[in-house]
């Protein structure tokens, strides 16, 4: 077994992969950006080495500084995580010829299954199913629309290089198919420095299920069930679980068996995952082969009792794998929500920023958070805005989700936009419970974006009285301070209003053993809890039911989030309530006339100039933000009186671009 390995990537994954080597007593090396220089997994590993800028391109992406410091820190072998170099063939390759150990799949394998025109020609020689599509180059637009007529609408165009979403485009007709070649191109020579692109039927109600496969240098190759990841936002996952709520066990072993041939076909070692795409009536299509270590590859680990970062090692280093197919068990259920710094009220663009509070919920047997940031970590525009990966288990599928929700809960973000709101909204929709499921799921439930009224909302009554209980509290602590809460009065019954924007809700509040009682609109919230003041996390049991709020003061408001929904209650005395009502309320300022950045990120193009008349649904501007172009279209006609931005600047989050007559 090695001594030392380097990880040749950052964040969450770099940490994962150094808990594994600790536990086998491997020493780490990290690397690591400018931007990088305080990170957790430069803390967590043995040694740590500079490597660059922090663009990725200047460092992350610079095989021969990864070499470097290889050989500097006598590293024997580097893991490479997923993304950056993970599935890059020349790195392997120059690995090798510095006599240091690849922790993956042979060069064929990858360069076989990274570009996806030839691993479809392969998955076919393979006896795969496969999407019927034009595996070879399109020359440019036009050719993008002849073959898509000969196809049939929807199409998908995607990136050859491909992945994570980027490079891909659904097309449905001609003028689409045109635009949606030319930003799959523009995306995918801008992510991945090659711009070919394919075309595929797009499979309608599709299910996107996946197979994790592990084979070693003796021949022996294995399948460890599937996991489903249909809910996706712009190609991007969102929540995995497995097993997948849609397979039965014939089609599970079939999808297994083809993803265990297409493995042997290329000579396949190390993990790797072979997805699929599944219509309503199970029947599967090859999409795709990942050789690296797939993002999501917790929830295989916590149903099988699998650690795939220690049998990565081991085939690495030579060693058969410890098990067969039969000794494959699925045990329980495991799902896991990725937590991004995104404004989900925004279009889920990225927030960028410094975490001034970080407070993961605890891990335990169900609960697992894979990260690589912690409190006054700095989510960087340079590179994804992900948080982090919680993962939870359960012996049913309902009881891991019901133990997200709870995760979820206690998931304490200060500093950044988070997308907690809506991961709790899509537990809770009653079709993700009932697991029908596609990778539609997002747009069709959510066509106009995600907003305010989407969120997972209590019964009105149990925000009110949490609000009104903490106070009470508070109100009694600051008497028994200052000496002028007698003994008598502390069993008394206190009126209050709770107010929510202008609504008043009056209240009673009486101490019991271990908390309150909260009489509103004659229903009593009998709150037992040992909060206390300081404490983010209010944990309390509300007539027998156990329930998480997080609590922040907004001034003298209490800002209450419970499963993603907020409320800010203003609680007084009913004589201060009266007043209030007679405060002024402050408006908000006009901004129609105003073209905003909705996001971080680059302004790459400006289209509009001053004094041009533009139409509703034409382009102004073109933001990239990680790697992804973001068209900013006028919502009405429109006549441009001035120009606010220069193309090439860096704009900040509602940066004005443009103003309007």
């Amino acid at each position: 077994m090695f001594k030392k390995i380097l990880i040749a990537n950052r964040g969450e994954i770099a940490c994962r992969v150094m808990k594994t080597a600790r536990r086998m007593g491997i020493k780490t090396v990290a690397v690591y950006s400018d931007a990088d220089s305080h990170a957790l997994h430069v803390r967590m590993a043995d040694e740590a080495v500079h490597i660059g800028p922090a663009p990725s391109a200047e460092s992350y992406l610079v095989m021969d500084r990864i070499i470097q410091a290889c050989i500097d820190t006598g590293a024997e072998a580097v893991h490479p995580g997923y993304g950056f170099l993970s599935e890059n063939a020349a790195f392997a390759v120059a690995l090798e010829k510095a006599g240091i150990t690849f922790i993956g799949p042979g060069t064929h394998a990858i360069t076989s299954m990274g570009d996806k025109i030839t691993s479809k020609k392969l998955a076919a020689e393979a006896k795969v199913n496969t999407i019927p599509g034009y595996t070879d180059i399109i020359d440019d637009a036009d050719h993008a629309v002849e073959i898509a007529r000969e196809i049939g609408y929807p199409v998908m165009l995607k990136a050859s290089a491909g992945g994570g979403g980027k490079g891909m485009r659904v097309v449905r007709d001609d003028d689409e198919c045109r635009d949606g070649f030319t930003r799959a191109r523009n995306e995918a020579q801008s992510s991945f420095g090659d711009d070919r692109v394919f075309a595929e039927k797009f499979i309608e109600e599709p299910r996107h299920i996946e197979i994790q496969v592990l084979a070693d240098s003796h021949g022996n190759v294995i399948y460890l069930g599937e996991r489903e990841c249909s809910i996706q936002r712009r190609h991007q996952k969102v929540i995995e679980e497995a097993p997948s709520p849609f397979l039965d066990a014939k089609t599970r072993k079939a999808m297994g068996e083809q993803a265990v041939a297409l493995a042997k076909a290329v000579d396949y070692r190390s993990a790797g995952t072979v997805e699929f795409i599944v219509d309503a009536e199970r029947n599967f299509y090859f999409l795709e082969m990942n050789t690296r270590l797939q993002v999501e590859h917790p929830v295989t680990e916590l149903v099988t009792g699998q650690d795939l970062v220690e049998l990565m090692f081991r085939v690495a280093a030579g060693e058969k794998l410890p098990l067969m197919q039969q000794d494959v068990k699925l045990k329980g259920w495991a799902v896991e929500a990725r937590v991004y710094a995104e404004d989900p009220f925004r279009n889920f663009m990225p927030s960028i920023g410094r975490l001034a509070h970080y407070r993961p919920p605890a891990e335990t047997s169900t609960v697992r958070v894979d990260t690589g940031i912690e409190e006054g970590s700095e989510v960087s525009m340079f590179y994804d805005p992900m948080i982090a990966k919680l993962v939870t288990f359960g012996d049913t599928r309902d009881r891991a989700i019901a133990n997200m929700n709870n995760a979820l809960d206690e998931y304490y973000i200060r500093g950044v936009s988070h997308n907690i709101s809506f991961l709790n909204a899509v537990l809770a929709h009653p079709r993700f419970r009932e697991g029908r499921l596609s990778t539609n799921f997002i747009a069709e439930e959510y066509p106009d974006g995600f907003h305010a009224a989407d969120v997972v909302h209590d019964e009105p009554g149990l925000p009110i009285a949490i609000a009104a209980a903490v106070h009470r509290k508070l109100m009694d602590r600051a008497a028994q301070l200052s000496g002028q809460l007698p003994n008598h009065e502390k069993t008394v019954d206190r009126h209050f209003v709770v107010m929510i924007g202008r609504d008043k809700h009056p209240v009673s509040v009486i101490p019991v053993d271990g908390g309150f009682e909260v009489d509103y609109e004659s229903n009593v919230y009998r709150i037992i809890t040992d909060w206390h003041l300081g404490q983010p996390l209010i944990r309390a049991d509300v007539n027998g039911t156990k329930v998480c709020f997080q609590l922040d003061r907004i001034g003298l408001r209490y800002q209450l989030s419970h499963r993603g929904s907020q409320v800010e209650a203003l609680v007084v005395n009913p004589q201060v309530a009266e007043l209030a009502a007679h405060m002024p309320e402050k408006e908000a300022p006009d901004l129609s006339k105003f073209l905003l950045s909705p996001m971080p990120g680059l302004l790459v193009r400006l289209v509009a100039n001053e004094g041009d008349e533009v139409k509703a649904g034409e382009e102004l501007a073109v933001v990239e933000a990680m790697k992804m172009e973001n068209s900013l279209r006028a919502n009405e006609d429109v006549r441009i009186a001035k120009v606010l931005a220069k193309q090439g600047e860096s704009l900040v989050v509602d940066q004005p671009i443009l103003e309007f007559e």
